[in-house]
């Protein structure tokens, strides 16, 4: 019989790149979807078809919100599942600077009600538990790279959500045995990411350019440092977690860091553009070398009233007990991410 897996937040990029994966390896698929949620609809349409070709009826999708528990309680007792991934929450930390109890009501206490509901409904000992942490949780970081041991400093709403919902995942392990694990996952991103995410926004702008639809893009902090890996990776070592017969956590991450300016001269060379950066903070600007014109500016609005100026992993403890390391590198992810927007453009999406 196919193992069972419920995935909250199956629109997002994890969730949909998981439920792939989760698929290709024969489970019966459940995700929870909000009634609102339309954004993502054509990833939910890709999802069916590719269950669809299986002939099986692997994949089924459920109404449900996280802030509403009695949903939880319900979509959970009709699954049944034996692994739950929760991977739904309000991930921009921009946005959590604007809508701070949306993302608390999401992100903390949206995984309090499913953990709450596991114990309601006496399932917290029969169903290993995934839980989506983030590096944003070390912040300003006493140490570099950052593991399991590092103390968590978060600089956002978003951050300072995620640590209640890891401690909550925590105590819930402690207190009633429940088989939950933690990633506290670096940036992981691949050619599903939301275009509003820096990469994503960067990758769509090359491609926009090049296309002749826009002639520039505005960033932030050029200088921020990130650990980036990709998608596929990470959701693997998502997986691994809950195949282990102790519940722990795990930090997944490169071990490398990039910033912002190189993620954006390495995509804008994968479309033959070479980029010279002149000037300093928010008169800086990247021009291009052949044309002259400005492809890069910046613009303030997009800065973080607390910035996070750095963050780098040290997966040793995931590599040692998983298995996993990050297979694929920095620059073949940023060329992925540009041919593929180079190609959505040129489908007209």
């Amino acid at each position: 019989m196919a193992r069972t897996a419920l995935i909250t937040g199956i629109t997002g990029q994890d969730g949909f790149s998981l439920a792939r994966h989760l698929l290709s390896l024969g489970y019966q698929v459940h995700g929870v979807k909000r009634r609102t949620s339309s954004l993502d609809a054509d990833r939910l349409r890709r999802l069916e078809a590719e269950a669809g070709r299986s002939g099986s009826n692997q994949l089924a999708l459920h109404h449900g919100d996280m802030t509403d528990a009695p949903s939880l309680i319900r979509i959970l007792q009709d699954v049944r599942p034996a692994e739950v991934y929760n991977l739904a929450a309000q991930s921009h930390v921009q946005v959590s600077f604007e809508k701070p109890v949306y993302t608390a009501q999401v992100n903390a206490l949206g995984t309090l009600n499913l953990l709450e509901a596991l114990r309601l409904t006496g399932m917290i000992g029969d169903v290993r538990f995934y839980q989506a942490s983030t590096s944003e949780m070390f912040g300003i970081a006493e140490t570099s790279p950052q593991s399991e041991t590092t103390p968590f400093r978060p600089r956002s709403p978003y951050a300072a959500s995620k640590v209640f919902a890891h401690h909550a995942t925590v105590n819930y392990r402690e207190a009633f045995g429940l088989h939950g694990s933690s990633g506290i996952c670096f940036n992981h991103e691949g050619p599903e990411r939301g275009e509003h995410f820096v990469s994503r926004k960067i990758t769509r702008a090359v491609a926009a350019i090049i296309d002749g639809r826009q002639t520039s893009v505005a960033l932030g902090n050029l200088d921020a440092r990130r650990d980036w890996g990709h998608v596929q990776d990470y959701i693997e070592g998502m997986h691994a977690m809950l195949r282990q017969e102790d519940a722990d956590d795990y930090v997944l991450a490169t071990g490398k860091s990039y910033s912002v300016r190189d993620f954006a001269t390495l995509a804008f060379a994968f479309a033959d553009i070479e980029l010279a950066f002149e000037g300093e903070g928010l008169s800086e600007v990247a021009r291009d070398v052949r044309t002259g014109e400005v492809r890069i500016s910046v613009d303030p609005a997009f800065f973080r009233p607390s910035e996070v100026d750095a963050l780098i992993g040290d997966a040793t403890k995931a590599h040692e007990r998983l298995g996993w390391s990050a297979r694929i590198g920095f620059e073949a992810l940023v060329e992925e991410m540009v041919r593929s927007d180079i190609a959505r453009l040129a489908k007209g999406s």
